[in-house]
């Protein structure tokens, strides 16, 4: 294998929906691909048939796409080292088990899961937990060991179910250098003997994983920590079958916000956040888990989350364009132990994103909800708004929220501002106030500031003896923008209509209160 070419992939199995774990895994993947020009490969492990579930690729695939990161070659783009998908590899790996048989690293047992479950007992009431087929016990099971070449001959020809298992040499040191971890060394009596072929005829995600690399020149494996128990197994594998093994990346797992513990898919919905990139439909239930994509989040925002869930650029900054992320990625700043999902530093981020964004973007965000309000206001007023609103808002819907004032008068008053800052004197004070407001041209916000604390001081009123008044007439909120912003954007006559309805609507909730 050349290994000067960079080449990695990402294998989801189609088992259910892709857990943000996942996405990281190919995030990784991506970002190291395109670092060194080389390509990202997505590849379905759909060996486990048991385990299938309808529209689960699908699911994976819409994900990658909603958060960027694109394969260059995959089941849906084709390419020169397909098909993509291990199903219809099948014809594939038989040569290679044989391979193995042949050079004796590898076996037929015969054994039922009758047979399994009797050793597993008998092992458990002699006190020994744990149970392994391995080098040891391989010689008291029905395989091509311990049986005569007659026996095992006779079983094959009448088509006794088998399965193929990897022998596992004894006291044998298995080194590898992994890029994140360093120095892994397994010894082989720490091994059991895994099976390698199904009785079904397929290969075990061990056998198909190690062939499938080799045919489809994977240079770098980065995976999640889980498979670092699998990786001495695949690393002898490539020695038995006389292949270059590519270099190994075990990634940190992504714990609960606690640290206690893997973040696992139904921790999400119960501790009121997402743990998918988009929405999860299981199939054939009413059951639904909910995704970033759904809840508001931008793509960007949630990917530079992700970034920086077990890696760090060494520096103090945070936001990261993908292409910002492709420069700065290597895996020698991903740690090794794991790192604690924080669900109100991932809203900061969305936050960050949704700031940065141009008041047109945004303008044009929100119009569908506009829409669906039956809000119709030029493009220019929309934008004014998301300018004044977006220091405030997480998400795109925030802005809606917070800002639904701007395209409808109030309804309702802040109940708390009304209470405490209402008067018996405060009716006639915001009347003078709507006075003066009228008599402003331009009406912009430097002028409406200046008339407004020349008003204060004329009246020998304090700042909290108004503005909280003139803030809940104008918006029917206790807080906010600066309200001389506000003044500007709504326009000379909606400020002066608002406050009369106002204190109209105000001094008769007070009346009928009393």
């Amino acid at each position: 294998m050349d290994h000067t070419s960079v080449r990695v992939r990402f294998a989801p199995s189609p088992t259910g929906p892709l857990h943000m774990g996942g996405v990281r895994t190919a995030l990784y993947n991506y970002l190291f691909a395109k670092k060194h020009g080389g390509a990202f490969i997505l590849r379905v492990e759909d060996t486990d048939q048991t385990r299938f579930v309808e529209g689960a690729e699908a699911y994976i695939v819409d994900a990658l796409n909603w958060c960027g990161i694109t394969p260059d070659e995959s089941p849906q783009l084709g390419g020169d080292f397909g098909p993509y998908v291990q199903s219809q590899r099948n014809d594939i790996y038989k040569p290679y088990a044989d391979k193995l048989l042949a050079s004796e690293h590898a076996y037929y047992a015969f054994d039922t899961s009758e047979d399994l479950e009797n050793a597993r007992e008998a092992a458990k009431k002699a006190g020994l937990p744990g149970w392994q087929y391995n080098h040891i016990t391989r010689s008291s099971m029905k395989n091509s060991l311990s049986l005569s070449e007659d026996e095992v001959r006779q079983r094959l020809d009448n088509g006794d179910p088998y399965v193929i298992r990897a022998k596992m040499p004894r006291n044998h040191e298995v080194r590898f250098h992994d890029e994140i971890r360093g120095w892994v060394v397994v010894n082989t009596n720490n091994l059991d003997d895994k099976v390698l072929f199904k009785s079904d005829g397929l290969p075990t995600y061990h056998m198909a994983n190690v062939v499938d690399d080799h045919h489809m020149e994977i240079s770098h494996v980065i995976r999640g920590e889980e498979w670092l128990p699998s990786a001495p197994l695949h690393v002898l594998l490539y020695e038995f079958l006389g292949w270059e093994a590519p270099k190994f990346a075990h990634l940190p797992l992504l714990l609960r916000p606690d640290g206690k513990g893997k973040l696992s898919k139904r921790d999400g919905d119960r501790l009121g956040f997402s743990v998918f990139p988009t929405e999860w439909k299981v199939p054939n239930s009413d059951e639904t888990f909910s995704g970033y994509r759904e809840d508001g989040y931008f793509p960007e925002a949630f990917i530079n989350m992700l970034a920086m869930l077990g890696w760090n650029p060494g520096t103090n900054q945070e936001i990261f364009s993908l292409e910002e992320l492709v420069k700065a990625f290597s895996l020698d700043r991903v740690g090794k132990s794991g790192s604690k999902f924080d669900h109100d530093k991932t809203k900061w981020f969305n936050q960050q994103y949704l700031r940065s964004k141009s008041n047109s973007e945004l303008a044009e965000l929100i119009k569908p909800t506009l829409d669906a309000n039956s809000v119709s206001r030029e493009t220019s007023y929309v934008e004014a708004v998301c300018g004044l609103i977006k220091e405030r808002a997480t998400f795109v819907k925030d802005i809606w929220a917070e800002g639904q004032f701007f395209f409808k008068a109030p309804q309702s008053y802040d109940e708390k501002t009304v209470r405490k800052k209402w008067k018996d004197d405060t009716a006639e004070v915001m009347t003078g106030l709507a006075e003066v407001l009228s008599t402003i041209d331009p009406f912009n916000a430097v002028n409406i500031e200046a008339q407004f604390k020349s008003f204060l001081e004329t009246k020998e009123l304090g700042l909290g003896r108004v503005l909280p008044n003139f803030r809940v007439l104008v918006s029917g909120k206790g807080a906010g923008p600066s309200m001389f912003e506000i003044c500007e954007v709504l326009g000379k006559e909606a400020v002066i209509q608002r406050i009369q309805s106002g204190v109209k609507a105000i001094s008769a909730l007070k009346a009928s209160a009393q």
